[in-house]
């Protein structure tokens, strides 16, 4: 590697795999419109608008293209790293890199909640990368070849970042490209690591800022589905409500060139004016995270906040101001009651909700619950490596002791995953929201040619996908006459069961031997301890119940 600090140094950026077993690797849905993957890196294309412009940055993202030797060759150093659903391709790569003698350097969101799991890197960069990345940059010209860097936590003045590269994206291999608003969460939601990635003070970015990332993507000649990926966008309402309305003469002056996507907590209903601001910048769906409709349990994971409303009420007003609702449930919190999967499937039936993350209660590194499970002395070993093979949270969670029988979990899991994710029941759901949409004053963007071919790949898969082809067409032609304004949201809908529909029976076959498997067998409970404890809370939890439903 050169050492001379007026060299210009050759970066390779490496986006590691996702699992392929994902609920959000949801490569049919992309194929049926010509992508390759979902979502663009944004986080390292921030991270190359970081490094100096004299320095010759390239982007391999592994979800869509392959690594060669020669773009190792070609690079002085590699930098990648990623999520939690990304370790086992980034420790993958690690190896590869260093097996062909070149540096690498480490960062993102799973390295800095779990640093020891990453001890081989050389360049270990924990925390937002704004704060260090010109300590590595400074490193790197120095020669050297290893060096750890951490960030004091939450203090990065999002101001400060800079438009990412986008330039470096190869935008026909998404299905849709992401910016950032804010970092943070106002919550204090047990099993969320946002807060203690990025703490409970929303942070941020000014208006010129955004508009002019905006500006640099609309320049690179995207067009399209723009997706916010704050963890919660109406975190920081005042600059929310600061920003949209530019955001609304920026994209009228346009034409409208884009429309986006974001996730929030579901007090979003709560606010009509910030409903109708984001309606007139053309969002048209929203992730939430419902997590269970028991009160008492959202109470004893610190999710109070959904306790507040009917979670029915505002999944259906957000409906009304336009924009579709996709929402993440957990199974597997302590004190769940016995028939928790059906009264999740019911209320998702309910709240007409097509879209669900169900996925089982998994103790993230460096959050509440993860704390709480050590200090009890229930969290297994290794809890937070995940395997190749593992999957996400629908099948490789419940990494701890749990407090009600472990088979009851699995099943209630199962059962969800299984039900909601019928054709028929899926539709129904769909031909619902068609109907309670209000999508009269949206913009699709203006791209004929490709939202031609996106919708007619669409088209062509369903029709061709067994059990669900009548459904969809029932559900098309019900929009149709019914709700013209939404059919595009509904081939939207309708485009991710291409996805979901089979997903669904893989997890349901997973998890039907998780629950045939010896309690000794699951997720390296390895002690005669463990064992009995498990066996003896089980034996506990189901008295208790017993008892609860004997009393009406």
């Amino acid at each position: 590697m050169q050492n001379v600090q007026t060299c210009s140094f050759n970066i390779l950026l490496v986006y590691p795999r996702f699992l392929d077993r994902s609920f959000w690797n949801y490569k049919a849905t992309c194929e049926a419109t010509g992508a390759r993957y979902p979502a663009a890196p944004l986080g390292l294309i921030t991270l190359a608008a970081l490094l100096p412009r004299d320095w010759n940055v390239r982007l391999i993202n592994r979800n869509t293209e392959e690594l060669s030797d020669a773009d190792i060759a070609w690079a002085d150093i590699v930098m990648t790293g990623g999520m939690l659903m990304q370790q086992a391709d980034t420790l993958s790569l690690i190896e590869l890199i260093q097996a062909r003698g070149k540096p690498v350097a480490v960062g993102g969101p799973d390295i800095s909640s779990s640093p020891h799991v990453y001890a081989k890197a050389d360049f270990k960069v924990i925390g937002e990368a704004e704060a260090i990345t010109s300590d590595l940059v400074a490193a790197i010209r120095r020669g050297e070849r290893t060096g750890t860097f951490e960030a004091e936590k939450f203090q990065v003045d999002v101001t400060t970042s800079p438009v990412p590269r986008f330039d470096l994206l190869k935008f026909d291999h998404y299905l849709h490209v992401g910016v950032q608003f804010s970092r943070g969460c106002p919550f204090t939601c047990e099993f969320c690591d946002i807060i203690e990635l990025y703490g409970r003070v929303p942070r941020a970015k000014t208006n010129a800022q955004m508009l002019a990332e905006l500006d640099a993507l609309y320049a690179c000649g995207y067009r399209g589905h723009v997706d916010f990926v704050d963890d919660n966008m109406i975190g920081n309402k005042k600059a929310l409500k600061r920003f949209l309305p530019e955001l609304i003469a920026w994209q009228k002056n346009r034409g409208y060139p884009f429309e986006f996507s974001t996730e929030a907590s579901v007090n979003l209903a709560d606010d009509d004016e910030l409903l109708g601001l984001l309606r007139a910048a053309n969002f048209f769906a929203v992730f939430v995270g419902i997590e269970t409709p028991d009160p008492e349990t959202l109470v004893a994971t610190s999710k109070k906040q959904n306790t507040r409303r009917d979670l029915t009420a505002s999944i259906h007003k957000i409906y009304g101001a336009g924009m579709f609702v996709t929402a993440g449930f957990i199974v597997g919190f302590d004190g769940e009651k016995h028939g928790a999967g059906r009264a999740t499937t019911a209320f998702i039936e309910d709240a007409a909700i097509p879209v669900c993350m169900v996925g089982l209660l998994y103790a993230l590194p460096n959050t509440q619950l993860t704390r709480r499970l050590a200090k009890e002395g229930r969290l297994f070993p290794n809890h937070d490596v995940m395997l190749d093979d593992a999957g996400d949270q629908c099948t490789a969670g419940l990494n701890f002791e749990t407090m009600r029988p472990r088979q009851d979990i699995l099943r209630d899991c199962q059962s969800i995953i299984s039900d909601i994710y019928d054709a028929k029941a899926y539709f129904g759901r769909v031909r619902r929201v068609g109907l309670l949409l209000d999508c009269s004053q949206q913009h699709p963007p203006l791209r004929p040619m490709k939202s031609l071919r996106e919708v007619s790949g669409v088209i062509w898969a369903l029709s061709r996908l067994r059990g669900a082809a009548g459904e969809f067409w029932r559900t098309l032609f019900h929009c149709a006459i019914r709700n013209p304004a939404a059919t595009i949201s509904v081939i939207k809908l309708s485009a991710l069961y291409l996805h979901f529909g089979p997903f669904s029976k893989v997890v349901a076959g997973v998890l039907e031997k998780d629950i045939a498997a010896p309690v000794s067998k699951w997720h390296g409970m390895e002690t005669a301890r463990q064992h009995q404890a498990a066996i003896d809370r089980a034996a506990a939890f189901a008295e208790v119940e017993q008892r609860r439903h004997a009393t009406g």
